[in-house]
């Protein structure tokens, strides 16, 4: 055992003592945080391009700002890229796809007609990587929503193009779905909207619920079994700053009529708003729903994620009211100001930390404390939890995860980007 790891066990062995003092099993902890699957997000790694050959980039109120040297410009790059940042991050992970990435290899194939095959080097990836993926229809970066609009357009070549193009994606993480065992879990996420206040606020919203009803009819043979559908709303984007046609309302009415999972993202709301709240209050009303964790700075901004109190605070709803059966975690950030593989590697740790940590919340005395009364007993266990030795407890679990412990990782990347990324 080398001196760093007598380090480690050392700390971890008194913070396990402690831990135990306030009813909290450490190794319990651990492995229930090792369970707990994030699906990471393929864009981080390319800024939000795709693979497509004629790809419009990003549109739709995204935007990607930076420019730091090394990002992927392959599919190969990409799961390069991929494979080394979760060598580096411990944990259950999936990756997560947007149609955009398809690998047409030459031929002119639109997302109208896409299948399985186009994403076949992905699947091979992921089952020789022993990974689930996840999936999303690509409704921006394409002339046929230049107007604004996908599923909600008033153009219909366009809406019956963008109508296509979701049954397709059903369809392929159908194949996903059979693939690894498990269900490809399918966000449908539009930007339609208008950048000033509209005169009709009705026909867009009666549009994209026919829309969505349409792909779901039409390809209702396909088996939860294999596929879990969400809807996401949003507050705003660039350039549909007055009205989005997928507001908050509209995609709760839909997903709780129609029985879909609704996505919350940590950066579609208000910023007075916490999606740490909304958690308990719609899972009275759905089985299922689906996180996006991202960090906005005053806006939808997409920062790489932190250990934050709201952030924390969702980790810990899911984790107290034993929600890790009925909500699905993904990421979705994406910076080109610093290395890639970085952003990848501390946003997912981050999230990873917050997961472990609400295991080691001492949650039950809480509630005991509240249900007696005792207010002030909870608010003083609130506030002592959050000085509990933390630390040792990751470094250990880092340990047995065989990842690198502390900031070691980055000297791991900064290598990369002497090796690899410098070299693009």
């Amino acid at each position: 055992m080398s001196a760093n790891e007598k380090r480690i066990l050392n700390g971890f062995e008194y913070a396990k003592d402690v831990y135990a003092e306030k009813g909290v099993d450490v190794e319990k902890a651990m492995e229930a945080a090792s369970k707990f699957a994030v699906s990471m997000h393929c864009w981080q790694g390319d800024d939000v391009i795709g693979l497509e050959a004629d790809a419009g980039g990003t549109s739709g109120g995204i935007q990607t700002t930076g420019n730091y040297p090394g990002r992927a410009r392959t599919g190969d790059e990409l799961r390069q890229d991929f494979l080394k940042a979760i060598s580096m991050i411990p944990g259950k992970k999936k990756l997560n796809l947007h149609a955009s990435y398809a690998e047409l290899h030459g031929k002119k194939i639109d997302r109208d007609q896409y299948t399985a095959e186009q994403f076949s080097d992905w699947m091979a990836f992921a089952k020789e990587n022993k990974l689930a993926l996840d999936f999303n229809p690509t409704y921006f970066g394409h002339p046929a929503v230049a107007d604004g609009f996908s599923l909600a357009s008033a153009n219909e070549k366009n809406r019956r193009f963008w109508i296509e193009h979701g049954k397709r994606c059903r369809e392929i993480g159908e194949a996903f779905g059979k693939m690894q065992g498990e269900p490809c879990v399918i966000n449908f996420w539009m930007p339609d909207g208008y950048k000033d206040t509209p005169a009709d606020t009705d026909s867009p919203r009666a549009r994209l619920v026919a829309a969505l009803d349409e792909i779901f009819e039409a390809t209702k043979n396909i088996s939860r079994q294999h596929v879990l559908d969400a809807v996401e709303s949003k507050l705003f984007g660039i350039g549909v700053e007055s009205y989005t046609v997928g507001s908050g309302e509209l995609m709760l009415g839909y997903a709780i009529s129609r029985g879909k999972l609704l996505t919350l993202d940590t950066g579609h709301f208000h910023p007075t708003e916490q999606v740490s709240d909304k958690l308990s209050a719609v899972l009275q009303f759905l089985p299922q729903v689906l996180l996006h964790i991202s960090r906005p700075v005053r806006w939808d901004s997409d920062h790489v994620v932190i250990w934050d109190n709201e952030t924390a605070r969702i980790f810990n709803e899911i984790v107290a009211n034993h929600y890790e059966g009925r909500v699905l975690c993904a990421l979705d950030y994406f910076d080109a100001s610093i290395n890639r593989v970085a952003a990848w590697v501390m946003g997912v740790r981050n999230a990873q930390k917050m997961i472990l940590s609400a295991y080691l919340a001492p949650n039950e005395k809480l509630r005991a404390l509240e249900y007696a009364g005792d207010f002030t007993s909870r608010l003083a266990g609130q506030e002592e939890a959050k000085n509990m030795p933390f630390g040792p407890v990751w470094d250990m679990y880092c340990l047995k995860q065989n990842v690198p412990v502390g900031d070691a990782w980055l000297t791991e990347v900064k290598q990369y980007e002497k090796d690899v990324l410098s070299k693009r």
